[in-house]
């Protein structure tokens, strides 16, 4: 092999390396190289950590339906990896619907299914662009912005906050942490600090139970321990923090870049929806994931699958299959970002939706948006799992504030929302976990919190303008 192939700088012979500045630049150029192999190709997610990836649409479908083949629980892989494998805590397990099947999944899935829904959409898109227009407000009169930094970063982190009850200290802890564990970097300690975060915040919701969907899960009657809940909001909250301001960052760079997008926003249609459809096929927020473990050695594709070996599903590279990528992408909502079998995203449709408010947001807030440098001249955080902009510059005419929002009363407060979306600086020391107490009987699943308490908390704006001058260093 010559130097220029992808292939060779992996140490293990023939499995290309899926971490390092190359894969994070270029991961279609490796796509490309394992295509020519099959299907099913080796691949190292970090130094000394072999798997196999899935590349092709039609196998990547037979691996997620198949979980009686290819089941979730790691426990056995985990046996043979060092405990600071800096992918260990995107892969270790954890009870919760993500890492089990069968029964125990069902159980688990249904707490998540019941309770999201609980929160509407329309309360969920009224928070959405509210926090939208703080966040806008707070650099639309400089004339540029970095939307990964001071936006996409932080609005799901807000809106999540506000979803599941998460005050302010514990959000600064939780986003360090699950950055952490995307990017691959001290995945160890971002692990810990991760795990007592969740745990903290299940504790807090066992004494105060709120109107958010922490309190709710807990109040299902699938009774979860403290341990499920913990670990049912690791994937909850990750989900919908990490990977959806990569959907929101990809979005509006495509928007901003493609020649197919540039008439229609200039026209003043903004095509959004067949911007997230072409990202959703082109270039998912999480573009490799689905990770199987065989109990046994299994032929599939043409290949022999070790026992107990990490099989990982790229999202990225069977949408972009060239035996299913005929024929245009808007509205086409086939794609495998999502995943697909008894383990498709249960909160695709509150995901999608956040991503559609916030591009709608801040083009109609700033619709002489354009890229402040190329888009060759992007950069990608580096890790095997996710597609994702270290920074999105941009510049635009200075933009006036809005009006005034609405203040919330102070008894719907459950956070000052004083956090930092910012995973390069410090995360505090962590503080004593919580001391677990007897609270008395959970609210009733039908609703047994007080009247008063039925809306969705909000904060006051002058607090999340907070947020975004604390975290720039002001």
């Amino acid at each position: 092999m010559t130097t220029s192939d992808p292939l060779s700088a992996c140490p293990a012979h023939g499995r290309a390396p899926m971490y390092g500045p190359e894969f994070a630049a270029t991961p279609e150029r490796i796509y490309d190289e394992l295509r020519r192999q099959g299907p099913a190709a080796p691949v190292e997610l970090a130094p000394g950590v072999p798997a196999t990836l899935i590349v092709g649409y039609d196998a990547a479908l037979e691996v997620l339906r198949d979980p009686g083949t290819f089941p979730k629980d790691p426990r056995r892989w985990e046996g043979k990896v060092p405990a600071d494998c800096p992918v260990l805590p995107m892969m270790m397990y954890r009870p919760n619907c993500l890492f089990t099947d069968g029964a125990v999944h069902a159980r688990l899935r249904a707490v998540v299914t019941d309770s999201l829904p609980r929160f509407g959409s329309e309360t969920l898109r009224e928070l959405v662009e509210r926090r939208a227009d703080e966040l806008i407000d707070g650099f639309a009169g400089e004339g540029e912005a970095d939307l990964v930094a001071q936006y996409a970063r932080v609005l799901p982190l807000l809106v999540f906050n506000e979803m599941f009850g998460c005050p302010a200290e514990l959000g600064d802890r939780f986003v360090f942490g699950m950055s952490g564990i995307f990017d691959g970097l001290d995945a160890e300690h971002a692990n810990t600090v991760l795990n007592q975060a969740v745990q903290d915040l299940v504790a807090l919701k066992r004494r105060e139970p709120g109107p958010d969907v922490t309190s709710w899960m807990l109040a299902h009657p699938a009774r979860l321990t403290d341990e499920e809940m913990a670990h049912q909001l690791v994937v909850l909250m990750g989900a919908g923090t990490e990977p959806e301001q990569n959907l929101i960052t990809n979005g509006i760079r495509l928007l901003l870049s493609d020649a197919r997008f540039a008439g229609d926003l200039s026209g003043g249609s903004l095509p959004v929806e067949d911007a997230l459809d072409e990202i959703l096929w082109s270039d998912p927020p999480m573009a490799n994931y689905a990770v199987t473990y065989p109990r046994e050695d299994v032929d599939f594709a043409g290949v022999r699958l070790p026992a107990d070996e990490p099989v990982v599903i790229s999202f990225a590279a069977a949408n972009t299959d060239p035996s299913r990528t005929a024929g245009a992408r808007a509205g086409n909502r086939a794609h495998l970002a999502w995943s697909a079998g008894p383990h498709t995203c249960p909160a695709k449709g509150p995901a999608r939706l956040i991503a559609s408010v916030a591009i709608e947001k801040v083009l109609d807030r700033l619709p002489e948006l354009d890229l402040a440098v190329p888009a060759a001249e992007l950069t990608w955080r580096p890790g095997p799992f996710h597609r994702a902009l270290e920074a999105l510059p941009v510049r635009f005419p200075p933009a006036p504030r809005t009006p005034v929002a609405r203040e919330a009363p102070a008894k719907h407060q459950t956070a000052d929302h004083h956090q930092t979306a910012n995973h390069h600086r410090t995360i505090p020391e962590s503080p004593a976990p919580a001391t677990h107490t007897a609270a008395g009987p959970a609210p009733g699943w039908g609703g047994g919190l007080p009247a008063e308490a039925a809306a969705p908390p909000t904060a006051p704006r002058r607090l999340v303008r907070s947020i975004v001058r604390w975290w720039r260093g002001g």
